[in-house]
């Protein structure tokens, strides 16, 4: 069975994006991208939300041929190009780069491709990640808390029926302030 991990860069009180969708606040150090870097590249397949596909999609693809590419940002264009993709959509017709859509139950297929073998999934998309935690399919969580309040916008977690006990695995700090911690469900 695989782990289904899911991991953003969050703001202090607890969002991913700002009112109107704004990252512009979790611009990550060089050490953060390189620790992302390594999740990504341990991650046998990605999950996507349309919005979080979009905004991975109008970049990564050629993220490695900037001027100013860092090398892990040249590591992470290629490993996002090779590493096959799931998106979640029923508004879009058509991806590419290594990437497969479905357009119906996006539970029912995360919980097919978690039955599967295979090493580690991540799952990108506070909507998409929302409904598999409710789901209980989450596995981990890796929260890279950024020293940074916005009041409002999409939050990380969603509203649950239920309580979700879990097990801290890994805390760590970054440059900036930033603070990882990784949680893994306890079953």
């Amino acid at each position: 069975m695989r782990k289904l991990i899911f991991g953003m860069n969050v703001t202090l009180d607890g969002y991913v994006a700002a009112a109107g969708g704004d990252i512009g606040w979790g611009g990550p150090s060089d050490e953060l991208f390189q620790w992302w870097l390594g999740q990504e590249q341990a991650s046998e397949l990605t999950l996507y939300g349309r919005k979080l596909w979009e905004t991975m999609s109008s970049y990564w693809p050629t993220g490695d041929q900037q001027p100013d590419a860092t090398q892990a940002e040249i590591g992470f264009a290629r490993n996002w190009r090779d590493t096959p993709k799931v998106v979640f959509s029923s508004t879009i017709d058509k991806v590419d780069w290594n990437t497969r859509l479905v357009t119906d139950d996006a539970v029912a297929e995360i919980t097919r491709l978690k039955a599967e073998d295979g090493g580690p999934m991540g799952i990108g998309g506070a909507t998409l990640a929302g409904a598999a935690m409710r789901s209980g399919l989450i596995d981990e969580y890796a929260l890279a808390t950024c020293p940074v309040l916005v009041g409002g916008g999409t939050p990380f977690f969603t509203v649950l029926d239920n309580w979700v006990n879990l097990n801290l695995v890994e805390t760590r700090t970054f440059p900036g302030g930033v603070v990882l911690t990784r949680y893994e469900t306890r079953r």
